[in-house]
């Protein structure tokens, strides 16, 4: 079985054209990219890159100042979060779940929407492989591009199993037999017919967005469409912690809210949802509500 596209560039020695995170001693991060005859410039001095190519991963280095830096390649939760931006980046805990959650297997057919600065994407084709397929779909141009330069600078060249395209999703969808669906869009309803003509039967959507009034119209609209099993919605929050002999306390600052996450799957055709078992909030739909139950009566 072939190593994954640019698995072979994160292991052994630092090489030419290996990306590498320095940790200074307050922890502080610096990434760069290694270069034969450059010096990496700091102010608390520099040292050539050279002293770093042909070095093993978790050398330490030493400035001019007689600072030391601790050398490690990033890795691809701290890649994303210090690559260039067009748009804002999915952060890892939110890939994370999406990942598990929308169970992102080697192999998968994948189509993504909203590609922003390539964050996703990366996680998305390293869990797939170069025998999965990641159809990516963004509407803005140079997003596209900086997407494009992020992702193959991660893997040291383009992904044989990554195709981008620039352009709405629900204008340009071709794919069949999509095992996975990602939309991280404003509008991720107006994908939905789409969507569901592109899902294989049991094939999961998963929707990325960042208020509740998306998230709402989203969970309504999946309702509405009749094809897809009643959506699950979440959100996840990291609170990281200090600990220093007896001092043990949460850190003061912490990832909250980024974004929502929902799953449903692609229910098999001509297949009618069962019917939800639960009772809406009184007033939930406002007062001229008068679907199932509207009268108070338990539902079936």
């Amino acid at each position: 079985m072939s190593e994954p596209t640019g698995a072979a560039r994160r292991r052994g020695p630092f090489k030419v054209g290996d990306q590498v995170q320095l940790t200074d001693p307050k922890g502080r991060h610096y990434t760069f990219t290694l270069e034969a005859g450059k010096n990496f410039h700091t102010h608390k001095g520099s040292f050539p890159h050279d002293e770093l190519i042909g070095a093993p991963e978790g050398s330490v280095v030493r400035t001019t100042g007689n600072v030391a830096y601790l050398a490690l390649r990033p890795l691809l939760p701290d890649y994303v979060l210090s690559m260039p931006r067009g748009a804002a980046v999915v952060y890892p805990k939110d890939a994370g779940q999406i990942l598990a959650f929308a169970d992102i297997f080697p192999g998968a057919r994948v189509v993504e929407a909203g590609v922003g600065s390539g964050s996703l994407s990366s996680f998305l084709l390293r869990a797939i492989g170069d025998q999965g397929m990641l159809h990516s779909y963004e509407r803005r141009a140079d997003f596209a591009e900086i997407a494009q330069q992020n992702v193959e600078r991660y893997f040291g060249g383009p992904h044989p199993a990554w195709q981008l395209t620039v352009g709405d999703l629900q204008d340009n969808l071709s794919d069949t037999d999509v095992d996975r669906v990602i939309l991280d869009m404003l509008a991720p309803w107006e994908c939905l017919e789409a969507v569901s003509k592109a899902l294989v039967p049991g094939g999961i959507l998963c929707c990325y967005v960042a208020t509740t009034t998306q998230l709402a119209r989203t969970v309504e609209s999946i309702r509405e469409i009749g094809c897809f099993n009643e959506p699950t919605s979440w959100e996840t929050m990291i609170r990281n912690w200090h600990i220093e002999g007896l001092a043990v306390r949460p850190d003061h600052r912490m990832i909250g809210h980024t974004g929502f996450l929902l799953t449903a799957r692609r229910l098999a055709d001509g297949v009618e949802p069962p019917m939800r078992r639960r009772r809406p909030a009184k007033g939930a739909y406002g007062e001229d509500y008068a679907g199932p139950n509207a009268d108070g009566g338990a539902g079936h």
